[in-house]
């Protein structure tokens, strides 16, 4: 487990979008190319007070300014089961209490909207995927998602044609699907 620095941008808003810009950013320092990766998001405050030790090797052990709102820490979990279609793991995962949340940070190739009415139909997922990794309007893009217990939910997408961090897209409603199979690794 590793705790992901804080981000060198603007912050945003809220706890759930500064957790998912944080992940984008650790993320883009690891290069393009890699493995999805799962984190989970536990309440800073009730980390330092329940969990003391792990804080503090975590960096996480000096006091935060009490006019801060509520903050999120991820903490990357271990990797992911190569081979392991990424929904068939997913629906594996039961999280502990004390995680708020869970983000995942994935990289897919996506084509323009301009892109759909050219899709051949009646192809097997494979067989679209390559269909895909040829198209020449095709994107890289690493998608960021994270929910909360409560049902939050924030995304990041960056392009790898634009990888700079002034050029991430967030929103909660980016990736519905990833949210919702996110989502359901803290039903009962």
């Amino acid at each position: 487990m590793s705790n992901v620095p804080p981000p060198s941008g603007p912050l945003a808003a809220n706890p759930l979008t500064r957790a998912v810009l944080e992940i984008d950013e650790y993320a883009a320092g690891l290069g393009w190319d890699r493995p999805a990766r799962l984190f989970a998001l536990v309440d800073t405050a009730r980390l330092r007070e329940q969990e003391p030790g792990l804080a503090a090797q975590l960096g996480l052990d000096e006091e935060t300014d009490t006019t801060e709102a509520a903050t999120l820490t991820p903490i990357e979990q271990d990797e992911l089961p190569a081979g392991t279609p990424l929904d068939e793991f997913l629906a594996t995962i039961a999280w502990p209490d004390a995680v708020v949340g869970c983000a995942l940070t994935v990289e897919r190739l996506m084509l323009p909207p301009s892109a759909e009415d050219s899709v051949p139909q009646n192809l097997s997922e494979k067989q679209l995927a390559a269909w895909v990794a040829k198209h020449p309007d095709r994107q890289e893009v690493r998608m960021t998602v994270a929910v909360l217990r409560d049902g939050s939910r924030e995304a990041a997408v960056r392009l790898r044609e634009k990888d700079s961090p002034t050029d991430v897209l967030t929103g909660a409603d980016l990736v519905p699907g990833l949210a919702e199979a996110l989502s359901a690794t803290f039903a009962d």
